[in-house]
């Protein structure tokens, strides 16, 4: 017998306008779509994309909110789910895998390229997710330390800062190449040299 799945409602227009808005950023990068390029993909006029985001750089400060907030998430998430330190760092490089395995790049990373472009709202939200990493990060390697599962010399935040530059930098590496192997080997190495 089959089950009868209940229907999902069609995502609502400002959700499908960022959905595909931070693609586009992630696979070109924000100076190079237009509204133009949005509402063709959607097939509504670009009024009503102005209706819900009066610009681009609204826009772009909508699209940031919700990737941090979805970042923090899956952060949260390995807390909740892996018992150590080491663990959690492998989850961690797991989420850029993921987003190079869907030929895309870290969507602050892309904006970290154009940050010179960038209105000040969203420079301040790119700051703000790499900040945000970098103290989770640093708890980690503080966790680590304290239950000897890591070792690492020089303060936590100062590796913190090292791991993320070094995973958004594998990224942007890869990423011509085509090849996850690439920043695998980039992200394994580093965490190689983090075990205990």
């Amino acid at each position: 017998m089959a089950v009868a799945r209940p229907k999902r409602e069609p995502p609502r227009t400002p959700e499908r306008i960022l959905d595909i808005a931070e693609r586009l950023v992630q696979v070109r990068g924000f100076n190079n779509f237009s509204y133009a390029d949005i509402a063709t993909e959607i097939g509504i006029t670009k009024a009503s994309l102005h209706y819900h985001f009066p610009g681009k750089a609204e826009l772009g400060q909508a699209l940031i909110t919700r990737y941090s907030e979805r970042f923090s998430e899956a952060l949260g998430q390995i807390d909740r789910e892996l018992p150590d330190a080491r663990a959690k760092l492998e989850a961690y490089a797991n989420l850029y895998a993921e987003v190079l395995r869907g030929k895309r790049m870290c969507m602050c990373g892309i904006l970290a390229a154009e940050y010179q472009t960038l209105p000040k709202p969203m420079r301040t939200a790119v700051i703000g997710f790499f900040d945000e990493n970098q103290r989770w990060l640093a708890g980690v390697l503080t966790e680590g330390q304290a239950d000897d599962t890591l070792k690492f010399t020089g303060a936590p935040g100062d590796v913190a800062q090292g791991i993320l530059s070094t995973l958004e930098g594998a990224m942007l590496v890869a990423r011509p190449y085509g090849d996850l192997t690439r920043f695998n080997a980039a992200a394994g190495q580093l965490l190689a040299g983090l075990s205990a």
